[in-house]
């Protein structure tokens, strides 16, 4: 007894026809015939009442045919079983990382994930967060990193690692630098340095802006917080940042929350539904580096 004998078998019990059985699994009528009459010459019992124009199931047939889809589930978690085993083995990785990222946690993952499955290729492309979504939409990337206004970019799976509050960053002596917090409006009056569109903290701000009719001055556009950070040092605008980015700079830049932006910018891993097992994978490493990431900060 083949698989292909019961593949035929049950193709035949479906369709309850030779002919279109053959269409179905794309080999003769006469193959398929004669495949099930060597099934039936060993299991000693016909499957098929073929006296009419529809065939139709035996008692025997009836009887045989819930084992043999069975078996070629069977026969299917085998194949998938092994195939997952080979992309452990032998697969490769694309992850991708938003421009100007500096979350180590994320190198924790694939270092951790490349000594357990030293086999996968790994590659690594740092871009912007919204060629980095339609890559994973296209399969093109595996895994990425990204910045985003949204808790799941449509159509695809997330783990939101940070969400924070947009702020906005000035020098000593900046006007702003004496308010406790600053309206969208208030902007108007100065230019603004932040992230090109295409990133999740440009999406918070321009969403924000669109709507309370607010149209900012974008003086200056760079993808590193830390670029960013340098150009409002110099006075050369206002930095948009996020709390933890401006964080970094208070030794050089005074902070201020955003009045009226309530919306946070978040970053989060993000990957297809159907994912493959190293995906599955590096998502177990990476929920294990972020967490303690998170417990980490302060």
């Amino acid at each position: 007894m083949e698989l292909r004998q019961l593949e035929y078998f049950v193709a035949v019990a479906d369709e309850r026809n030779f002919t279109r059985a053959a269409e179905r699994v794309h080999i003769s009528q006469s193959g398929v015939s004669a495949q099930v009459r060597q099934l039936e010459r060993e299991l000693g019992a016909e499957l098929f009442d073929r006296s009419a124009r529809t065939v139709t199931l035996t008692v025997a047939g009836k009887a045989a045919l819930e084992h043999a889809r069975a078996a070629l589930a069977a026969a299917g978690a085998v194949g998938q079983a092994v195939g997952e085993v080979t992309d452990l083995i032998r697969g490769r990785l694309t992850v991708g990382m938003v421009t100007g990222c500096t979350l180590t946690p994320l190198f924790d993952a694939l270092a951790a994930f490349h000594e357990t499955h030293p086999g996968v290729e790994l590659s690594l492309l740092e871009d912007g967060s919204d060629r980095l979504t339609e890559g994973v939409r296209t399969g093109a990337v595996d895994l990425a990193l990204i910045g985003t206004a949204t808790d799941t970019p449509e159509g695809l799976d997330a783990l939101t690692i940070i969400s924070e509050r947009l702020v906005v960053a000035v020098p000593g002596g900046h006007p702003l630098a004496e308010r406790r917090q600053v309206a969208l409006r208030d902007l108007t009056a100065h230019p603004i340095v932040c992230m090109p569109s295409g990133t999740g903290l440009r999406a918070v701000f321009d969403r924000a802006c669109a709507a309370q009719g607010v149209q900012p001055s974008i003086a200056l556009q760079a993808s590193a917080p830390d670029a960013i950070a340098d150009l409002a040092v110099r006075g050369l605008g206002v930095a948009l940042l996020s709390e933890s980015m401006a964080a970094r700079h208070r030794d050089r830049l005074t902070a201020r929350p955003l009045d009226g932006v309530d919306a946070p910018a978040l970053l989060a891993l993000v990957w297809q539904r159907a994912h493959n097992p190293a995906v599955r994978e590096l998502l177990v490493h990476s929920r294990r580096a972020f967490t303690a990431f998170s417990g980490s900060r302060p």
